[in-house]
């Protein structure tokens, strides 16, 4: 594999990398504002310069630049190396490349520095990129001087709402373009753009235009500095109080990859940001996946009901129990919201009842070619490699109108359609809902036994590219809610079933034989995209 070296350190990289990229994936950080390795390369912020020494017996390229010197107390003529922005220069084998070790590339990350903070406004205390700022960061690491600069900043525009999710401050922005670059070139939606020159450049929206779709809050995702924000987190937490946890999208059945940030303190979700997966989403996610964050709190069933009242769990319990026990025919239905571990331990106890087989979950949406895809439910192909042979909820309910079911244990509470028609007929039986969130089998349920969401509870997803990827927990369990898991054991043990778990790991050894086709979805093979 060919290399060069950095700083002495020999980086090997694939062809058509570029220095920063090939530096990127073995985890060095080149500074940058403007590059991000999901979009192209303008070279226009050039915190990046590097030095690249010429071969052995050649004369790189010079520049005059005038330098005071100290002794003579004048201002003399000097040669310095050309330094070349590292994002657009292209890698080549045995070069040698300076940038920690050159002072030339040192000084110039210094003073490109100071000028993107010259008409910087002193927000940082309210801004809601305050201690996760480049601009904070590469102060205190390349530039570390007190401004100089006496005259009254440039002033431009600030609160601009750009749409519905974004809101837009000038003199934050330092013109990096990532947000015009990602409108142009992954959201095929060229709707921002960049106006005026020199220190008077700002983004702005294409007369009589906003900013809208399903792909706004990725501007904010990749914007280095302040400049936008988001509608929904903004002025809402500091982030040095939150902590993160390794997510999986709830969305729809891309799966994609996500950092849920919470604040342990009020057990409170507060946004989603995109994380890296080359194999699922990129660098990216939708707009419609980055708020279904707010599902682990909103229309949460937290307390267990019986026959509409609320009871304790052992009550709600015992309750099901004697609905499954008197039962002349049970159905188990499998939930393709509900993770491979829940879904496995209702296999388990399905078997031990002798229950018939079936599936639901919420009906397909709306798609793009993008991200988005039709099916909204997390776990589809997890489900369908758990229960292959399945009857879908038509055949469920063609089941009980007939009579040949009299019990039913659901897993979740999504239908493929909303209104009562189509719980109507699970009237004619007895049903027990483990759920997560209201719907309409909770409505219609004997029985409701709250269960832990996925940021509740560590568990495992497969995606549409049948790639299985574990959800990481955040938060507590809120109420009585539990893992489905450990509810569904609690349940077959109150049934006289023994069903051979009583924590994850066990369930996973159970899932693990269960369901062996699934791959592993690959992490990304560099380090996070920088924000």
């Amino acid at each position: 594999m060919p290399s060069f070296k950095l700083d002495g350190r020999e980086i090997p990289f694939e062809p058509g990398d570029s220095i920063i990229r090939a530096a990127w994936k073995q985890g060095i950080e080149v500074p940058h504002y403007c590059w991000h390795p999901g979009l192209s390369s303008p070279a226009n912020c050039r915190m990046c310069l590097v030095e690249i020494k010429p071969p052995e017996g050649q004369r790189g390229l010079q520049l005059d630049i005038v330098a005071w010197d100290e002794e003579a107390q004048a201002y003399r003529t000097v040669k310095k190396p050309k330094l070349l922005p590292s994002c657009q220069m292209q890698a080549v084998d045995g070069q040698e490349v300076l940038a920690e070790t050159s002072p030339h590339v040192i000084q110039a990350r210094s003073y490109v520095q100071e000028a993107l903070l010259l008409n910087h406004p002193v927000d940082c205390p309210i801004c809601d990129q305050a201690g996760e700022c480049k601009l904070q960061d590469y102060w205190l690491a390349h530039q570390g001087t007190k401004k100089r600069m006496r005259e009254e900043p440039v002033h431009k525009p600030k609160g601009v709402q750009f749409g519905e999710s974004i809101v837009y401050d000038g003199e934050r922005c330092v013109m990096c373009t990532r947000c015009v670059r990602f409108m142009e070139e992954v959201a095929k939606d060229p709707v921002l753009e960049m106006r005026e020159r020199g220190n008077l450049n700002e983004i702005s929206v294409a007369p009589g235009r906003k900013l809208e779709g399903n792909y706004t809050l990725m501007v904010e995702h990749v914007c280095p500095v302040g400049a936008l924000t988001s509608t929904d987190f903004r002025f809402k937490a500091r982030v040095w109080f939150l902590r993160s946890a390794k997510t999986i999208c709830q969305g729809c059945a891309q799966g994609c990859n996500a950092h849920l940030d919470f604040d342990p303190r009020y057990n409170k979700a507060y946004r989603y940001r995109a994380r890296d997966n080359h194999a699922v989403n990129s660098y990216w996610m939708c707009d419609p996946g980055m708020l279904s964050y707010k599902a682990v709190h909103e229309n949460r069933l937290l307390e267990p009901m019986v026959n509409g009242k609320h009871a304790s769990t052992q009550a709600a319990v015992e309750a099901a129990k004697g609905l499954l026990a008197g039962a002349s025919g049970i159905a188990i239905v499998h939930g393709r919201q509900q993770s491979q571990e829940d879904n496995v331990a209702l296999a388990a106890l399905g078997e031990a009842l002798g229950a018939k087989v079936f599936v639901t979950g919420a009906a397909d949406g709306f798609a793009d070619d993008i991200l988005i895809k039709a099916d909204k439910n997390s776990n589809t192909a997890g489900v369908a490699l758990l229960a292959p042979k399945a009857g879908d909820f038509a055949a469920l309910r063609k089941a009980v109108s007939k009579g040949d079911i009299s019990a039913v244990l659901v897993l979740g509470t999504s239908v493929p359609s909303d209104d009562d028609g189509a719980i109507s007929d699970l009237r004619g039986a007895k049903t027990i809902a483990l759920a997560v969130h209201e719907g309409p089998v909770a409505k219609a349920a004997t029985v409701v036994l709250p269960i832990a969401a996925w940021a509740e509870c560590s568990g495992t997803f497969v995606n549409i590219g049948g790639h299985a990827q574990v959800s990481e927990k955040a938060l507590e369990p809120q109420g009585s809610a539990r893992p489905g898991w450990e509810v569904i054991a609690k349940l077959g043990a109150a049934l006289g079933h023994d069903l051979g778990f009583a924590k994850l790991k066990e369930v996973r050894a159970r899932l693990a034989s269960a369901a062996p086709a699934v791959s592993t979805a690959p992490e990304a093979s560099a380090p996070e995209a920088s924000a």
